[in-house]
């Protein structure tokens, strides 16, 4: 005889199902958990909201596998946190995979939890964090589990430039667990505790004989420094949730909306006369133009995004005014500046982001050209360039350059030129714009002159000094509005600000297409 429900009963009943839900995989796994020294998914979650605002959605959903002793390995919330809840205010949406419960593995349940919370996000268009820490499909469901991975892999794609994406991989994923972090638009990894691999070190080694380590395969270093999957490394997961805020704070909820506005109180007219120290007149010379950007904008913070890989090109977000921007500049300390294959696909990519979410652009530029050689060229820089030719001309955010010293050839194009949308293209005095720097132009031009000249030397040397006066200065393309404006270093700050307040209203054209296709 089925006993009377009252409401204690069903409060107990209910009490009971939610401590087992929080428990996870149970204390001794969470033991184990916390003497690895990482954090639950729980205690994750905590961290990144607000105090007592998130709240778990389809806490007591459970799988529904009955094979291979699954029936007695239930858990209910199936190895995943769902929720919503606010940071410094805002609402976000977020998943926290739960290893202690079948190592996180995504069983049809689990994925259904994480595709209903990304469903919630794209219609309320409120930003989406996921911490992730799986082993990848689970393999007790079969095929089955393979419709919410797949899920997953849509949803991120119909959310991509709709609503912010941001992945912490709080521990090692495998096999299809790698591919929804690499559809979101950021990722941040943790040194020593993250790993990204699509096949693990010992099926490498048993189909290609390769000896690897699961670190040196797909750890942070890698990730950062030699694939530019991962965009951000931490020291430690509370590192890790404190750079998914920061990074948080710059962007906007979604696509329609503006980024949040920040009062900065450093002084929009603010002159800085270090900068003609800090950039040589002699094009010879390198420098750091973290430097440059520091001294530009608000109260020197700037906040970098992969700055191990391909160095030779900076990107990350500020503020001037108190709005974001993101900035894209060129590092003549790394390869002198050059472009090369992996920095524009670095650049590109950034670009493309900003342009999604209502981010004015503002390009530092000090580039020789491309970067030479038959690796390069091997390697695709004419499809992988094309890709920030492709990405500046599609771009309707407001855009402007500022040429410091040398803006040389392609790369000219490359960094955003009149010609390609540019909406103020400002330089610097000694700024030189030009198809090839003096020295090399005078060679080709008047290599027979110099040749026949009775001083070649002098001769040539008159003719660099010509041509330098009259080419390879700002002056000349300002006189064919190739630059709107020069303007003095220390002016720097108020006139970019200026510039910023001047685009603000500027309004995106509607498509008249589905979408171009990048040269991807």
């Amino acid at each position: 005889m089925t006993a009377t429900k009252t409401h204690q009963s069903e409060l107990e009943r209910l009490e009971s199902l939610e401590n087992r839900a929080e428990m996870g995989g149970g204390q001794k796994a969470i033991d184990r958990h916390h003497d690895r020294g990482k954090l639950t998914a729980r205690e994750r979650l905590e961290l990144l909201f607000d105090p007592a605002s998130f709240v778990v959605v389809n806490k007591l959903a459970e799988c529904q596998a009955v094979e291979f002793g699954m029936q007695e390995r239930k858990v209910p919330g199936d190895g995943v946190v769902t929720g919503y809840g606010t940071i410094e205010g805002r609402l976000v949406f977020a998943y926290a995979q739960d290893v202690t419960v079948l190592g996180g593995s995504v069983g049809t349940i689990h994925g259904q939890k994480i595709c209903h919370i990304m469903d919630e996000a794209l219609k309320i268009k409120a930003p989406l964090i996921a911490l992730n820490d799986s082993g990848g499909g689970r393999l007790h469901e079969g095929f089955f589990a393979s419709k919410g991975v797949a899920g997953m892999f849509y949803r991120n794609t119909a959310a991509s430039g709709l609503i912010p994406q941001i992945t912490g991989m709080m521990g090692s994923s495998a096999g299809v667990a790698v591919y929804s972090p690499a559809l979101t638009d950021f990722i941040v990894m943790v040194k020593g505790q993250s790993h990204m691999v699509i096949t693990g070190p010992a099926i490498i080694k048993s189909v290609t004989g390769e000896d690897i380590n699961l670190e040196e395969l797909g750890g942070a270093k890698v990730h950062s420094e030699k694939t530019g999957t991962a965009h951000f490394v931490a020291d430690s997961e509370q590192e890790c949730i404190e750079i998914i805020k920061k990074l948080l704070s710059y962007l906007p909820s979604n696509h329609e909306q503006e980024p949040p506005i920040i009062d900065s109180n450093d002084d929009p007219d603010r002159v800085d006369d270090t900068l003609e120290d800090i950039v040589p007149a002699d094009f010879k010379k390198s420098y750091d133009m973290h430097q440059v950007i520091l001294r530009v904008v608000d109260n020197k913070d700037f906040f970098e995004i992969l700055p191990r890989f391909a160095p030779n090109i900076i990107i990350g977000f500020a503020r001037m005014d108190g709005r974001t921007v993101g900035i894209v500049a060129n590092q003549p300390r790394i390869k002198a500046g050059c472009l090369d294959v992996d920095s524009s696909d670095k650049a590109a990519r950034f670009i493309r982001f900003c342009d999604c979410f209502n981010i004015p652009l503002t390009n530092f530029v000090d580039v020789p050209g491309y970067f030479p050689g038959v690796a390069q060229e091997h390697a695709g820089i004419i499809r992988h360039g094309a890709k920030m030719l492709y990405a500046y001309s599609e771009a309707t955010v407001p855009k402007i350059t500022l040429a410091l010293r040398k803006e040389y050839g392609g790369a000219v194009m490359g960094m955003c030129c009149v010609g390609m949308g540019v909406d103020l293209m400002l330089a610097w005095p000694i700024a030189q714009l030009v198809v090839l720097d003096t020295t090399a132009a005078v060679n080709l031009i008047f290599r027979k002159d110099i040749q026949a000249a009775e001083n070649p030397e002098e001769f040539r040397q008159q003719k660099i000094e010509e041509y330098d006066y009259k080419y390879s200065n700002p002056f000349h393309a300002s006189s064919n509005m190739l630059v709107h404006s020069v303007i003095k270093p220390r002016e720097t700050r108020p006139q970019l600000i200026k510039a910023l307040r001047m685009l603000r209203n500027k309004r995106r054209p509607e498509p008249n297409k589905r979408h171009g296709n990048i040269p991807l």
